[in-house]
């Protein structure tokens, strides 16, 4: 008799935000490659859903609902049609009601990428905010395991609340063959950017460090156009004001949100280096993409920096002020070929830590554990 691990894929179904649609297909595609013998990958998914773009998959469950009365459903512990059995979800999204893995060997893992609900509340919608903080609630009553990507987040979302031990540690990838496209000259040219360029990565929040990293930027000394990455949508008009604050001029700047992974790349390619100011609780997705590239990365110091940059870049900073030390840095990295070749190098050693392929090895084992 096989053994069934199913997988909460709402996000290839409804994405609530493209990275967590990423880290959905890639782990159910890299569970699908990396399952022992005598075991299956099937799906849970919201009503409405298309055709998976996950090859191998077995048994697709929908349910009756769509994704938004789903989770309004799940976070008051209504799971009627999600089944027992091994159950993983990508997301904290996740069928979290009583059960008993010891005689029924029913299990359910969820995952948590970033604590924003928690740390940056203003941030976030209210009823996100609402939700997230909720479905934590289940979680601590009802999850077998809690999966993060550092042990940084570990260690924060323990004080966060108790969850007895059950925290693992499991970090994201690039997607999977993320490399620079073939026509990587023209999809620059179609998104109107230029062939030499500095990429600086968050949003108008706050917390994202953007007001940072533009004085860094003007601190350094460097005229190189600006492309930012991470943005949202309508956020260009807010994030230009931050540039100007700074110093520097609307006509440098380039707010590029909702990219695919092949026009980030292409934008990376002509990246001489990327700034990363923010110091967020989460996984930093596009420090990772840039590593994968070997582009030399400048990043403020926080914990999940440091954790996931390690030698493959340089963090900096404490917190007083980021804007100094990240100016600094990046102007010591511009100032030579052979400093930035080096940085190059380094981030692309440390990108080489990252898979999917190990993400899954990791889970598999983590229910074989449990």
């Amino acid at each position: 008799m096989s053994v069934m691990l199913r997988v909460v894929l709402d996000q290839l179904v409804t994405a609530t935000h493209p990275d967590l649609a990423t880290a959905s297909r890639e782990l159910a595609r890299a569970l699908v490659q990396a399952r022992p013998s005598g075991c299956e990958v099937g799906a849970i998914v919201p009503a409405g859903a298309a055709e998976l773009d996950v090859p191998g998959l077995g048994e697709v469950r929908r349910m009756a609902m769509g994704r938004r009365e789903l989770a309004a459903a799940w976070q008051l512990g209504v799971t009627a049609g999600a089944g027992g059995g091994l159950i993983h979800s990508p997301t904290l999204l996740a069928p979290l009601v009583r059960h008993d893995r010891v005689n029924d060997h029913d299990q359910t893992v969820v995952t948590l990428w970033h604590l924003r609900p928690w740390e940056h509340p203003d941030e976030v919608p209210r009823a996100l905010q609402s939700w997230a903080k909720a479905m934590l609630k289940r979680v601590r009553r009802h999850a077998d395991a809690v999966v993060v990507p550092t042990h940084a987040m570990a260690e924060r979302l323990a004080e966060l609340t108790d969850l007895g031990g059950r925290i693992r540690v499991i970090a994201g990838a690039a997607p999977a063959g993320f490399a620079v496209p073939t026509d990587a000259v023209g999809r620059r040219r179609t998104m109107t950017l230029p062939e030499a360029l500095m990429v600086l990565i968050g949003d108008a929040s706050p917390s994202s460090g953007l007001a940072a990293g533009f004085r860094a930027i003007a601190a350094s000394g460097a005229d190189l156009p600006i492309v930012v990455l991470d943005a949202r949508d309508g956020e260009e008009p807010a994030i230009v004001e931050l540039a100007q604050a700074a110093g520097i001029g609307e006509h440098r700047v380039h707010v590029r949100p909702g990219l695919d992974a092949a026009d980030r790349a292409a934008i990376l390619d002509a990246a001489a280096i990327v700034l990363a100011p923010g110091r967020r609780s989460g996984f930093p997705w596009r420090v990772v993409e840039a590593m994968a590239l070997g582009v030399p990365v400048v990043a403020a110091a926080s914990a999940d920096h440091r954790e996931v940059i390690f030698e493959g870049g340089r963090v900096v900073g404490d917190g007083a002020d980021d804007a100094e030390a990240l100016g600094d840095a990046a102007a010591d990295a511009l100032s030579s070929i052979a400093g930035l070749e080096r940085l190059a190098v380094l981030a692309g050693d440390r990108g080489r830590a990252f898979s999917w392929r190990e993400a899954a090895d990791r889970v598999w084992q983590l229910h074989a554990d449990l």
